[in-house]
């Protein structure tokens, strides 16, 4: 009997879900999600790729003006966005933004090459 006594209270509370993308949740300014890479001040260290708890960063050649430079590559389908490869890096050129658009209807969108994170 709890649970519907439950329901039937929640059933004036404003509604859980949002018409997304037409309406946005208004984030706090402690939520982090999306990535973004400084790609000049990266140093390729790799300590993103061996700190992630879910090895979801791996460490990808990338060509540049100035040749070829290993850089993180991210899947964010298995991120946690724990910020712990921000936290770690000593350049701080991999930061945690506010961006959450994270919708795709191919699997392969999800995996974020170094030029895509690019700020």
């Amino acid at each position: 009997m709890e649970p519907l006594v439950k329901t039937i209270k929640s059933l004036g509370d404003k509604r859980a879900t949002l018409e997304f993308p037409e309406e946005r949740q208004s984030l706090d300014d402690t939520e982090r999600y999306m990535m973004r890479l400084d790609m000049d001040t990266c140093v390729s260290c790799s300590a993103c790729a061996r700190i992630c708890p879910n090895k979801t960063i791996r460490m990808v050649e990338t060509v540049r003006k100035a040749g070829t430079k290993v850089m993180p590559e991210i899947g964010i389908d298995r991120c946690l966005f724990c910020g712990m490869c921000e936290e770690v890096c000593p350049t701080k050129c991999l930061t945690l933004t506010k961006g959450y658009d994270l919708e795709a209807t191919d699997k392969r969108k999800f995996v974020k090459r170094p030029e895509d994170l690019r700020g």
